[in-house]
């Protein structure tokens, strides 16, 4: 692994965690840490556009077209990213931890189907 992509893969893990963490700072009112969440989701929010802007830049321009199956799988790791946040908000805020705890299993099946998707199978 090149100096490069362990830096923004270090960027992305802590961009992540930020907001993550931001947003259950949010959401959980026994915490009574709303105004700090907003503060942390917006450094991890800023910290994953600049990953986002370094990755842009690194990469040379070319006249290439879109790839529809590269926006298909990214459309896919969004939308299995939504179903485990639901999971976990279903848990957290809406007090439905039976069902919440099958859907954040489903989201966690859906973001490891991603592995074969990218990587491919050997």
């Amino acid at each position: 692994m090149k100096k490069k992509e362990f830096a923004m893969l270090v960027l992305g893990v802590v961009g992540g965690l930020l907001f993550s963490v931001g947003m259950c700072m949010c959401l959980l009112p026994e915490w009574n840490l709303f105004n700090e969440g907003v503060i942390v989701t917006g450094v991890g929010a800023v910290v994953l556009v600049i990953l986002g802007v370094i990755a842009m830049l690194g990469r040379p321009k070319s006249g290439k077209k879109i790839n529809w199956k590269t926006v298909g799988k990214a459309v896919y790791a969004v939308v299995s990213t939504l179903v485990l946040g639901a999971g976990m908000s279903m848990i957290l805020v809406l007090d439905m931890m039976i069902p919440g705890i099958i859907v954040g299993i489903v989201g966690i099946v859906m973001l490891l189907c991603l592995i074969p998707m990218f990587m491919g199978l050997k």
